[in-house]
């Protein structure tokens, strides 16, 4: 499965954190992420991660083609719905993508776990009769 990692500034910890909590699960996984979020991850868990721009120079748009090409199956995109910044990813653009192209998207930790562990457990082998 090709698995999307966002976060937005404050929550880049929390996905460093989640990604060393499920290292093994990931690593069976294509990893794509922000820029520095990819880099971010990388250093913490040295899980392969393919990193597009930073998300406020186009890396959310790269993912959001990826989305749109059918080519992610799934999306992490820990957010602050509280105080984003101006120069951070979008929420809005990549639930609408991934609305429109039917991905499952975890906005925060409870809904990143839940996806997960339906992923270890073969819950999304539909994803692949989808394509």
């Amino acid at each position: 499965m090709n698995i999307g990692l966002i976060a937005h500034d404050s929550k880049k910890k929390l996905m460093q954190n989640f990604c060393i909590a499920y290292r093994g699960i990931l690593s069976k996984n294509a990893l794509f992420a922000t820029g520095t979020t990819g880099r971010l991850i990388e250093e913490v868990t040295n899980l392969s991660i393919h990193k597009f721009l930073a998300g406020h120079l186009g890396g959310e748009q790269q993912i959001g083609a990826q989305i749109e090409q059918n080519e992610i199956d799934l999306v992490i995109f820990l957010r602050d719905p509280l105080s984003p910044k101006s120069t951070e990813p979008d929420a809005s653009y990549i639930l609408r993508l991934c609305d429109v192209h039917n991905i499952p998207i975890a906005t925060n930790l409870a809904t990143a776990e839940l996806l997960i562990k339906s992923l270890d457990r073969g819950d999304m082998e539909w994803r692949e009769m989808y394509k």
